[in-house]
């Protein structure tokens, strides 16, 4: 018999093998979680025969991810697109939730005058769990969503805006379906009296909290932080998120909600970003292993057997979804084409959906027969979104012709604004840095035409009189409009490495003789930049440490034009000596792992090399590492020349990426 910790093991192998593979077929990984789930379940492979042993651990991946939402939940966000959340949002979420039920009592009345009392295809199912049902149906994937939109930089166009507007209000209306869900399984004679019991202990918590918990909270994690300890840090946050969730418990209602309240807490405090970076892991492995607890109840078999209603639960809710969230969007003032791509983008179950749809059956109000087919529709149309949204532009073509027309419009105002200018700068990006720059430009008189994607800025910028359009910089069609060919630079003022990416293949591939200048954060992809065809990379980590540098030496006395030249140098020699620090204890992020860093190596009497050359040295041994300095025993420092010998006492500054310099270590001092 499988011990605890064999089904853990085997969860976590399952899970990296899942999460591997969509990594390589760039498809969400929750999707693998869901996948592992079915194989290693009780209905494919029988490797996990239940879930009950990790259960309750993967059911802490919701309280992490109502945390989560919680901690977005600020009022000035709320406030910023109160219209598209609690107008676009709560329609759709109200309109779906009556449709269902409406539907189900309009199928059931149907059906038993027809002679089948039982329902359609064995569904049988109460108004109870329609309602139940009809909040799952609400819900679609912010997980999926959000990260293709990100990576398709879609989050501040038109239909993105939108699109997190609903998502936005999807995930608040979980906190009274958490509340209402139970309170159904309890009987209609009971439902009432229940739900307005809930109700009312909901209210009274929420009250207690939200009015003077923030202060407490405030004040109790400024204590915590003058600390300056990471693991006293991490142990409050993890207290405060499950000490909340056991308190929402105890008073009857979820764990889910408190953790929600939990993160409202803190979303309005100076930790909030700590405080995100800090809980990622946890939310992100365990809200996997709850998915794959999902997965496991998946029998594969009712794929085969009730085939017809997995089908029609499947194609139904995502048509209805995807008419009823156009319509709204159309309704709201949107234009056909963005209606049609908000439609699109959230016509899939999400992953509320299984959380709401695990409740419901928590609570008796879904029968066993039909858990199955829902959980494989929701499934189907999940792993149906990545496409979607693929080929989303095809399908608003052909279901709009004034789609095209309207784009054709947009890129003819950006021509228009573009036809009498040449030699000009094209600003990818109108945010602070691209902002600083056009009044710099315009100070010297340079023309310049901006491109962003955000459409209040670009209406108060133009109102300003400033050369801003709205227009997408990673399509072809809107930077040969900004008169890309005609162009003298193109500058990339936000630091996105695959946005600029785009912009430099379409650059290289259309007008390979405009210059291009690109902004990152640090030097992690300078290299790939520049291969990629940057003329110039600035990263604002480096270009801050010269400015530092040189204003620390003008003070204490160096004369400026040397300090100018010092700086200059340093471009020139593409940041080589700036690029690399020494390693600290606080330097070990994922992200800081992968950057060049600096390491001193001291020669020992047994050194192999000791007595040889330096670039004989290098060569022979492969290393990818470059040398900065060398300090001989005496204490004089050295120029770092291939054809220095090697003494004993040497301290060697080596230069490269963590995995580099380890190695160089070991074979420099190798006996």
């Amino acid at each position: 018999m499988a011990t605890t910790l064999d089904l853990t093991l085997l969860y976590l192998f399952a899970a990296v093998i899942g999460v591997v593979v969509c990594r390589l077929l760039r498809l969400p990984a929750m999707l693998g979680y869901l996948a592992v789930g079915i194989v290693i379940g009780p209905n494919a492979l029988a490797l996990a025969k239940d879930s009950s042993s990790i259960s309750y651990l993967a059911e802490f991946g919701v309280v992490f991810l109502m945390f989560v939402i919680g901690l977005e939940f600020n009022l000035p966000k709320l406030k910023s697109m109160k219209s598209l959340v609690f107008g676009l949002g709560f329609s759709q979420v109200g309109i779906t939730m009556l449709a269902t039920v409406a539907g189900h009592l309009g199928l059931g009345y149907l059906l038993m005058h027809l002679g089948h009392p039982g329902g359609l295809l064995g569904w049988g199912i109460g108004w109870q769990s329609a309602v139940a049902l009809g909040g799952a149906l609400a819900m679609s994937s912010t997980a999926i969503v959000g990260k293709l939109m990100a990576e398709r930089l879609e989050l501040e166009s038109e239909h993105g805006r939108r699109v997190m507007g609903i998502l936005l209000f999807q995930d608040l209306a979980v906190v009274p379906l958490l509340v209402l869900i139970p309170a159904l399984g309890d009987g209609a004679s009971e439902l009432t009296r229940n739900l307005a019991y809930a109700g009312l202990k909901a209210a009274i918590l929420l009250t207690v909290l939200l009015a003077g918990g923030q202060r407490v909270v405030h004040m109790w994690f400024t204590v915590v932080a003058r600390r300056k300890s990471e693991e006293l840090f991490m142990l409050n946050l993890l207290f405060v998120t499950l000490g909340l969730a056991a308190l929402t418990e105890h008073f009857g209602l979820s764990l889910a909600l408190g953790a929600f309240i939990a993160g409202m807490l803190i979303a309005e405090t100076e930790y909030k970003p700590q405080v995100e970076t800090d809980i990622r892991p946890f939310h992100d492995v365990l809200l996997g292993l709850f998915f794959i607890t999902i997965g496991m109840k998946l029998d594969w078999r009712s794929l085969i057997e009730q085939w017809e209603l997995v089908l029609m639960l499947t194609t139904l809710p995502v048509l209805f979804k995807f008419g009823v969230i156009t319509s709204l969007a159309k309704l709201f003032g949107a234009s056909t084409g963005v209606a049609l791509r908000t439609g699109l983008y959230l016509a899939q179950a999400g992953e509320f959906g299984f959380v709401l749809l695990s409740l419901a059956s928590d609570n008796q109000l879904l029968p066993a027969h039909v858990q199955s087919p829902l959980l494989a529709s929701m499934v189907l149309s999940m792993l149906a979104t990545p496409f979607i949204i693929m080929y989303s532009n095809r399908i608003v073509m052909r279901l709009s012709s004034t789609d095209w027309l309207l784009q054709s419009l947009a890129m003819t105002k950006i021509a228009t604004k573009s036809i009498n200018t040449e030699k000009h700068v094209l600003i990818c990006g109108y945010g602070r840095s691209g902002q600083n720059l056009a009044r710099l430009l315009t100070k010297e008189r340079i023309p310049y035409i901006a491109l962003d994607l955000d459409p209040d800025r670009v209406h108060q910028a133009a109102a300003a009189g400033q050369n801003v359009v709205f227009g997408d910089a990673t399509r072809l069609q809107s930077l040969s409009a900004g008169g890309l060919s005609r162009a003298s630079a193109v500058v990339v003022t936000y630091p996105n490495t695959a946005s600029a990416k785009k912009i430099l293949r379409l650059v290289h591939s259309h007008a390979s003789q405009v210059p291009v200048v690109v902004r990152t954060i640090d030097d992690a992809n300078l290299d790939e930049l520049q291969s990629a065809g940057a003329t110039v990379v600035v990263p604002e980590a480096i270009e801050g440490s010269l400015m530092l540098a040189s204003q620390a030496l003008a003070l204490v006395g160096v004369p400026i034009r040397r300090v100018f030249r010092l700086v200059q140098d340093q471009r020139a020699a593409r940041y080589g000596l700036l690029r690399g620090y020494f390693h600290g204890a606080d330097d070990d992020s994922v992200d800081e792992l992968e950057l060049q860093r600096l390491s001193s190596v001291t020669l020992t009497q047994d050194s192999a090399c000791v007595g040889q050359i330096m670039g004989d040295v290098i060569r022979e041994a492969d290393m990818n590492i470059t040398v900065v300095s060398i300090r001989r025993a005496s204490g004089a420092v050295i120029d770092p020349s291939d054809d220095v010998p090697l003494q004993e006492g040497d301290t060697l500054v080596l230069s490269g990426r963590p995995q580099d310099l380890s190695r160089a270590a070991s074979l420099l001092l190798k006996i």
